[in-house]
């Protein structure tokens, strides 16, 4: 019998019980399916192809400034510690008609600052970027100042882009007679969208042929990885690894670029990992990827701790004693420690990144001990890893 569930006197008096098992049911599969998906995503370590590489000249370029900020509350450089900025600031005036040159100038509202920022690929004539201030002189804040027209160099010396705009100080420094606080940095501030570009970085993408993918991580099984995705993709041999930071890409002649490398750059490829472990004697901390493997070692690890305590005593006389005096009478006492709770464990060969840990943290070892005893293990050529020392 045909159901219709158009009618809403049918769905509520017919078949209101079933229609709700039936809605039930498929909001169940939904939810199944998608915690399925939610778990295959995360089991997998693929990753999109545009997040592993760079590709050939589609980079970004560096700029560098010099300039002043004016407007500071009498935070600025002092100009007798800071030459540069009188300098500056004397070149600046006459350039606008005003000669101070003999004269001795006392403001102290003016700061002498470096301005970078970061010319993004394919940057087009008028469009902004945003740049970064920061003091060069003995300047307290630039809280409040107003960088004034400042132009940007790239490597070559040439002017890509000029920056100008009232900064934006995530920092303060007050101090009053007796006290000072600071928070923060005042002395570096942001303007966003703060330089305009003035000349482009030609680089006509349409006009190659080929383009070389470069790998941030080289390693010759990802390379290879890289190249059997994106030819079986495109359905012949268009990509070829030409060494372990490079993947040559032959662009089909009847596709274009773009088109063609957004679909590229969304294929996914499980990156192959070398087994390394990163250590950083400073603050204890060790990293060690998943590849890491132990042969067959006995670790132990024990300290002797000789604890020495000094207790003097005070000896006086008695009471009506016709002599004697008050001496101090030294006490020492000697605790020493030799670790006999300490365990001697075997690690077993070929042993997973989180058995080794749990082995070495059943033996009561903190992260400075586990250090010494990574490195140990290395010099005894039973770790099959390389140890990199931050």
């Amino acid at each position: 019998m045909a159901i219709n569930v158009t009618d809403p006197e049918t769905c509520q008096t017919r078949w209101p019980a079933r229609l709700h098992l039936v809605s039930s049911l498929v909001q169940m599969v939904c939810l199944v399916a998608v915690g399925a998906a939610i778990l295959a995503g995360t089991a997998s370590g693929a990753s999109r192809i545009k997040d592993i590489v760079d590709v050939e000249g589609v980079r970004d370029n560096i700029l560098v400034g010099y300039g002043l900020v004016v407007g500071l509350d009498g935070t600025g450089d002092s100009l007798n510690g800071s030459p540069f900025t009188e300098q500056s600031l004397i070149g600046m005036l006459e350039r606008l008609g005003i000669n101070i040159r003999d004269e001795e100038l006392k403001t102290q509202n003016v700061a002498a600052v470096m301005v970078t920022g970061t010319l993004p690929p394919f940057s087009r004539q008028g469009s902004r970027i945003d740049v970064t201030v920061s003091s060069l002189g003995d300047s307290d804040s630039l809280l409040g100042g107003t960088l004034l027209v400042t132009p940007l160099l790239g490597a070559d010396g040439e002017v890509y882009a000029v920056a100008q705009g009232t900064l934006t100080i995530g920092g303060f420094s007050v101090q009053g007679a007796a006290a000072s606080l600071t928070q923060g940095v005042p002395t570096t501030g942001r303007i966003a969208n703060g330089a305009m570009v003035e000349r482009e970085i030609l680089f006509s993408l349409d006009e190659l042929d080929t383009i070389r993918l470069s790998l941030r991580n080289p390693d010759f099984t990802t390379a290879r990885r890289i190249m059997d995705a994106i030819n079986d993709y495109a359905g012949g041999t268009v990509a070829i690894a030409t060494d372990p930071a490079t993947v040559r890409l032959t662009i089909p002649t009847d596709r274009d670029i773009v088109g063609f490398m957004t679909e590229i750059e969304q294929l996914e490829v499980e990156p192959d990992q070398v087994a390394r472990v990163l250590i950083d004697e400073r603050t204890g901390i060790i990293v060690m990827g998943e590849n890491v493997r132990i042969s067959t070692v006995a670790v132990a690890q024990g300290n002797l701790t000789v604890r020495i305590t000094e207790t003097p005593q005070v000896s006086q006389p008695g009471p009506f004693a016709e002599a004697g005096e008050t001496v101090i009478v030294d006490r020492t006492q000697i605790d020493v420690e030799e670790g006999e709770d300490r365990q001697f464990g075997v690690v077993d060969t070929g042993i997973t990144l989180q058995e080794l840990v749990e082995s070495l943290n059943a033996l009561g070892i903190g992260p400075r001990d586990m250090i010494s005893i990574l490195q140990t293990i290395k010099a005894a050529g039973a770790l099959q890893a390389e140890i990199e020392v931050m």
